[in-house]
């Protein structure tokens, strides 16, 4: 068995994808790197073929019908005989020593047999438009090197979300939860990073700026105009993960903080993309999203609005629809996140 599977979806990905495969290259044999090829019109799985005749024990190039992201991330997971279960992106890439680290400690657990479900690292912003990188660890939410539960990690704040860049999931964990991500939708990497977490027993933080996500391409999916161009998949999405939710469920009450902090942060993010727009189809499909989320459950609902200031994005007057734009740009200049 392999230690470590790495998807990398590609759809006419040819101008940047050697960069991505040659990085996850440097894991070596304990390595599979699964190219899954989009349907894609120009090289790309040309590319990905050559790779695969190149390093036969390592490459396997796959080739589907068009389905987008999740589909491209789904066919990974039936695929994959890694141990464990990563995604990178075509665009993006790791860092060559942290992926070292990582293989070393993966073969480590598999070695002595040691349970684990998730292992946790840091992601990096890219930003080459205005020349910044922004490392983003979780050494406040989690205790460096140490097998731990969800009851032992320490405080999630607002910049701790748990993203798919910073997830590797034991592979079995993703097939047991059925984990399946919708076809032709955007934003599928929130549900990635998110139903599965109550199936995750014990997890391990390791303190290494792992994945470089690059960020600033017009056409990027978490480019402020596409998003709100694209914004009724955000809702999809949002309303995926209201569907998955089940508080009462979680036994850990850190678990169920976190969960409702993540899913309040998708609420801030649609509300904002929503009333930045300002027409009057947008505002009422904000005010739909949030009667979406009290129908489903009411208990979340009032959690989310009275303990995570869900109350302010439900503002209706002009000034409080400014608070609400003004603080989501706030939050993307400090953060650079599209």
């Amino acid at each position: 068995m392999k230690l470590l599977t790495v998807t990398i979806p590609c759809y006419n990905s040819q101008e940047y994808m050697t960069h991505a495969i040659e990085s996850a290259l440097a894991g070596g044999d304990d390595m599979e790197i699964l190219i899954v090829d989009d349907g894609s019109t120009d090289n790309t799985l040309a590319i990905a073929q050559e790779y695969e005749k190149k390093y036969p024990l390592i490459v396997r190039a796959i080739h589907k019908e068009n389905g987008g992201h999740g589909s491209a991330v789904n066919t990974g997971i039936a695929n994959a005989t890694g141990k464990f279960f990563k995604v990178l992106d075509s665009d993006d890439w790791f860092d060559v020593d942290s992926l070292k680290k990582i293989i070393h400690f993966i073969k480590y657990i598999a070695k002595d047999s040691i349970p684990l479900d998730l292992i946790v690292s840091n992601y990096v912003y890219e930003k080459p438009s205005i020349n910044k990188q922004k490392s983003m660890n979780y050494r406040s939410a989690f205790p460096c090197n140490k097998f731990l539960s969800w009851d032992e990690a320490k405080h999630f704040c607002m910049t701790n979300n748990l993203l798919m860049h910073s997830l590797m999931y034991r592979t079995e964990l993703l097939r047991k939860c059925k984990l399946q991500l919708p076809e032709h939708t955007f934003y599928v990497d929130n549900i990635f990073a998110f139903v599965p977490l109550p199936y995750v027993k014990r997890l391990y933080y390791l303190n290494v700026d792992l994945y470089r996500y690059y960020i600033g391409r017009d056409d990027q999916s978490v480019n402020e105009a596409v998003m709100t161009k694209r914004i009724d998949q955000q809702i999809k999405i949002t309303k995926i993960m209201i569907d998955s939710f089940d508080l009462d469920s979680i036994k850990s009450k850190k678990l169920q903080s976190y969960m409702l902090q993540y899913l309040s942060i998708m609420m801030i993010v649609t509300s904002a993309l929503l009333v930045n727009e300002g027409s009057k189809a947008n505002l009422a499909k904000r005010q739909e999203l949030w009667n979406y989320l009290k129908n489903a459950d009411q208990k979340v609902y009032h959690l989310i609005t009275q303990k995570k200031f869900g109350f302010a994005l439900q503002f209706k007057s002009s000034f409080g629809k400014k608070v609400i734009v003004n603080g989501y740009h706030l939050m993307n200049k400090i953060y650079a996140f599209n």
